[in-house]
């Protein structure tokens, strides 16, 4: 659903609210101007601001349809502008448009489209109250208001991302096993959405510094660079986090192959030292099989089982040992012992 705020912006700082459009047009002065704040608004809503405005009607697609990329528009009368808000929350990034139209006498704001469930533009009557200083000069200062005010939002989003950063390498040097590679896979999905916000939302600010937008006047173009001074660094800060990202899954991957190999080596000293007792064990296996029990005493004689029993288990002893001293000789000289 649909919600409109509308209020009227006069230059000794007098915010006063109006209740609908056709009211704020009437009360229309020449020291003042509009704005106008839309959430979730639908085709109806802003074609309606078509005549009174000159909204152009491919701003108003692009209003209405999801995942836009940030960009700069002009018309004939307005500068239409698409800019990202980001909101990081439970190791979740929501991103959302919002769309602004600029023009000699009104600014228009519509959000929520690709995220309902927040508003990108809470709180933002508090926000431009507290600028009101500013906000008085006109639409073009309102505007640097809300833009800033997203910038910010966006640098939580970025620290917010550093922390669970931090957080997840952390984890992945005290216990590997409690490391999730899953998280870092999405960590990284995150700032690749946050890098190409803000690698677009730099070419807007570059070009509104550059002076392109004719809505927007030299005295307000020096805080528009403060802002582009932000977007740069936070593009920065993103990069880091990125490569960051993929130190963190490369270790993961070392790590875990080093455990993987450690294991390999344990499981292959295990079965050498089998292989070992086995060798040592079949030829002494063999001669029990065939002159143990009653075929030795037959070869030997009833008699002298006192004697050839002890002669017989010596006899294994002795072949064991030298089993066991041959085997050893052959490691000794094999290459990659």
């Amino acid at each position: 659903m649909s919600k409109l705020s509308i209020y009227r912006i006069s230059a000794d700082g007098n915010i006063r609210s109006i209740d609908t459009i056709a009211n704020a047009l009437a009360q229309k002065k020449a020291d003042s101007y509009l704005w106008l704040d839309y959430h979730q608004a639908g085709r109806e809503d802003l074609e309606s601001l078509v005549e009174p405005f000159g909204l152009h009607p491919l701003s108003i697609e692009d209003c209405v349809d999801a995942n836009q990329i940030p960009k700069i528009e002009d018309y004939d009368r307005n500068t239409f502008i698409i800019f990202n808000a980001l909101i990081y929350s439970n190791g979740e990034l929501h991103v959302d448009e919002v769309n602004l139209c600029i023009g000699a006498e009104f600014l228009l704001s519509v959000s929520g489209k690709n995220a309902p469930h927040f508003d990108p533009l809470a709180d933002i009557e508090r926000i431009v109250k507290q600028h009101i200083e500013s906000v008085r000069k006109g639409p073009s200062f309102l505007l640097h208001v809300l833009m800033d005010f997203l910038v910010d939002r966006k640098f939580d989003a970025v620290e917010a991302i550093g922390d669970e950063l931090d957080a997840a390498e952390e984890v992945m040097m005290a216990d590997l096993s409690r490391s999730k590679p899953e998280i870092l896979m999405d960590m990284r999905r995150n700032l690749l959405a946050v890098r190409k916000a803000l690698f677009h939302e730099r070419e807007i600010l570059l070009k509104i510094c550059r002076r392109d937008c004719s809505y927007i006047p030299e005295p307000a173009i020096y805080h528009f660079r403060d802002i582009y001074d932000h977007l740069t660094r936070f593009f920065e800060l993103a990069e880091s986090y990125r490569e960051t990202v993929t130190s963190l899954r490369e270790m993961y991957l070392t790590m875990l192959n080093n455990q993987m190999t450690r294991a390999s080596n344990e499981t292959n000293l295990s079965v050498r030292r089998l292989t070992i007792i086995t060798t040592i064990f079949m030829p002494l296996t063999l001669l029990a099989g065939i002159g143990g029990m009653s075929e030795w005493s037959m070869m030997t004689g009833p008699d002298n089982w006192h004697i050839a029993y002890p002669a017989f288990f010596l006899l294994m002893l002795v072949i064991g040992v030298a089993n066991y001293i041959f085997i050893h000789w052959l490691e000794k000289k094999s290459p990659n012992h």
